[in-house]
């Protein structure tokens, strides 16, 4: 089942708010990264590279945390603990360009050659939100 993200916060996940993504690395220790998302039909949508600790994370073990902070009001939050409920690397490099596009105005720089995309689809479980 996926719990619906309050109407009062989701600004925080339409950007351009930069959110902190909690994964779990393969010891059990939590990886935090500053990324992008955007949310689509209620799940949560990161963008990284096929191969990078943060895919692996998210591929082999689906339980997250998003963390977005208004930057205006830091006691205003919103926490989303998720789960991946998939990923695809079709449409990635076009993902990606949009999220530049909504959080810097401009298109991604330019991939490598060897660089992929993948998209992942986060849905909310559990949501926490706090405004003060």
């Amino acid at each position: 089942m996926t719990t619906a993200i309050p109407a009062s916060h989701l600004d925080l996940l339409e950007g351009p708010v930069v959110v902190t993504l909690v994964t779990l690395m393969p010891d059990g220790q939590p990886q935090a990264t500053p990324v992008w998302c955007d949310l689509a039909e209620g799940f949560i949508r990161v963008n990284t590279v096929r191969g990078r600790q943060k895919d692996r994370n998210l591929a082999e073990r689906p339980k997250v945390t998003v963390l977005a902070i208004d930057p205006k009001d830091p006691y205003r939050w919103l926490e989303v603990r998720g789960e991946v409920v998939d990923s695809t690397e079709e449409g990635g490099a076009e993902h990606i360009n949009a999220l530049s596009h909504l959080y810097k105005g401009k298109d991604f720089r330019t991939l490598e050659p060897d660089e992929v995309r993948v998209i992942y689809r986060i849905r909310p479980v559990r949501v926490n939100a706090n405004s003060h």
